[in-house]
């Protein structure tokens, strides 16, 4: 059953992410009876030996409703901001004083974009989570939507959920929705469509049955976003499921054989080039030809030889997107040169390089250890 790979045998730590929809009433209250029958999920699930760390939503959508507030808070940048920081205070209210009852300690992490895409950061914000699951504290983590702006946030919390299970060393991610997975097409608009239950590769055939958009209109993923968390986590080797909050206990349903999506998590790949297929972000792209996107899928560098342009700004040592032929981002890794070499050297050989450089080259302008696939 695609539940038992998220069993406290089977996943030693698990990252369970919690909607807008699902924790806030059309009202702009916190549906407390609802989230005392999650907490008691959680507390059962940390008394048979298993880590939970929870990404919850909420805050913008509760400040909205204290600030009166239109459009939820989402209708300036601004606003957003004001209520996030008074919606967070009633937010992390609220999970400590439900996890205390169940005997739990509850933690407040708040993060944004550039902490997880931060190399230094990330590997900073990994510690905090690894020691507080250790004590068995319950981190509650949210995006810091109070000082994060549109160029460094990450926009909804499941891709959030994804980033934060890679850095706790998660081997599952639940996404509690008001979907219960996905679809061969949208159910509320063909009768035909099917749940499909595992998914075992993100490709365009999946990617064409996603539909953007937030079903409630409270918060700000859509079925786009959730399989963006779904490729984050299967290469971090965590599986991610979708599954519907809307009953109670809906950690309990799903052990029991309720519906969702599984995505199946990947081999396991290095932490380094975990993080890397996790980004967000990237300082360039170097666009390559039909025969070096072989080559980099057969686990090959990136030469000089098989690149045709590149763009951004970016030095050595800085994430850059490696595009394909058909102007699909295909690998992601760490560049061995800055941007003005880099482009006087593309689609030449190995062997001219020190003639046009001036200095003795680097084997590769993106080597392989340093590179994933996408």
């Amino acid at each position: 059953m695609p539940a038992e790979r998220f069993s406290p045998t089977a996943c030693r730590r698990l990252i369970v992410k919690i909607g807008s929809s699902l924790l806030v009433d059309a009202g702009g209250e916190i549906r407390r009876d609802w989230l005392a029958g999650v907490v008691s999920d959680i507390a059962a699930r940390r008394a048979a030996g298993q880590q939970i760390a929870v990404v919850s939503s909420g805050a913008i959508a509760l400040g909205a409703r204290r600030l009166g507030l239109a459009k939820g808070g989402r209708a300036s940048l601004e606003d957003a901001q004001a209520a996030a920081a008074t919606g967070q205070i009633a937010l992390s209210h609220s999970w400590a004083e439900l996890l205390g009852q169940e005997g739990l300690t509850a933690a407040q992490m708040l993060v944004t974009l550039d902490d997880l895409e931060d190399r230094r950061r990330y590997l900073n914000a990994s510690s905090t989570l690894d020691r507080l699951l250790t004590l068995g504290v319950v981190p509650v983590i949210n995006e810091n939507d109070s000082v994060a702006t549109a160029e460094i946030r990450f926009g909804d919390n499941d891709r959030l959920a994804a980033r934060i299970g890679q850095a706790a060393g998660a081997k599952g991610v639940i996404l509690l929705s008001d979907v219960d997975g996905l679809y061969t097409a949208n159910p509320a608009k063909d009768r035909t469509a099917r749940l499909i239950p595992e998914v075992v590769r993100i490709d365009a055939r999946i990617r064409a049955m996603a539909d953007g958009g937030s079903a409630s209109g409270m918060g700000s993923g859509g079925m786009i976003s959730k399989l963006e968390a779904a490729r984050i986590a299967q290469a971090a080797g965590a599986h991610l499921a979708i599954v519907s909050g809307q009953q109670e206990r809906p950690l309990t349903a799903f052990s029991a054989g309720g519906r969702g999506t599984v995505f199946v998590a990947e081999k396991g790949a290095s932490a380094r080039k975990a993080w890397l297929a996790g980004r967000l972000t990237a300082k360039g792209r170097i666009h390559v030809d039909a025969g070096a996107a072989k080559a980099l899928g057969n686990g090959r560098s990136l030469l000089a030889a098989g690149a045709t342009t590149v763009e951004g700004r970016f030095g050595r040592g800085d994430v850059v997107d490696i595009v394909g032929p058909g102007d699909a981002v295909i690998a992601r890794g760490l560049a061995e040169y800055d941007a003005d070499d880099a482009a006087r050297i593309v689609g030449h050989r190995s062997d001219a390089l020190a003639a046009i450089l001036g200095y003795a080259p680097r084997g590769a302008l993106v080597h392989r250890d340093h590179m994933v696939m996408l």
